[in-house]
């Protein structure tokens, strides 16, 4: 009776491991698996990937920061992992000086709908990055009330504190309401004509 019981136990243990393997094979090289569950890193890979450049917002800020450059690369996987990758980069800018970054319906002023998707902080040479994930190709405003869409596909960034655009501009610039606050300066970059898909 203990001589079956011991076979029997064994040959459960190496039909455990024979399906486990199998499982584990398939898991691992089923055609279907990458394709119902993207990691970040396959779906980034195979991402397609879109560039802005930002010029400055007005002809006073290009004259006053005439090396400023920035430039927006957005990686689409949306419909791969429900997120997009958008990174930023500027130089050229003020120095140690935090811009706030939006997706906006019109790339200048009146602007129109916006959405406030982070910031960029430079350091002692004027430069900044940052990398937010969002969804960037389907970013919309909505009013349920009217009933109205706003596509969101350009981009700009503003000063976020209302002092730091003043020595530019003056101390009477605007104070806008681009920033958590609602006390920002003036927008500094945008997209212009170009836009996001």
């Amino acid at each position: 009776m203990r001589r079956q019981t011991t076979a029997l136990v064994m040959a459960g243990v190496t039909a455990a491991a024979v399906l486990t393997g199998a499982t584990v094979s398939n898991a691992a090289s089923g055609p279907s698996a990458a394709a119902h569950h993207p990691t970040s890193s396959s779906a980034s890979a195979a991402a397609k990937t879109i560039s802005l450049r930002l010029r400055p917002s007005s002809p006073e800020l290009a004259a006053c920061f005439p090396n400023a450059r920035s430039r927006v690369r957005v990686a689409l996987t949306t419909d791969a992992i429900g997120k997009d990758t958008f990174w930023i980069r500027a130089s050229g800018l003020k120095r140690r000086t935090a811009y706030t970054v939006f997706l906006i319906q019109k790339a200048g002023t009146p602007f129109g709908a916006v959405e406030y998707i982070g910031d960029i902080t430079t350091n002692r040479y004027g430069h900044a990055r940052n990398r937010f994930s969002l969804i960037v190709e389907e970013a919309f405003a909505f009013n349920n009330e009217t009933q109205v869409r706003k596509e969101l596909n350009s981009v700009g960034f503003w000063f976020a504190d209302p002092k730091d655009d003043n020595g530019c501009l003056g101390a009477g610039s605007p104070v806008t309401q681009f920033d958590g606050d609602a006390s920002a300066g003036v927008q500094m970059m945008n997209s212009g004509v170009h836009k996001l898909p």
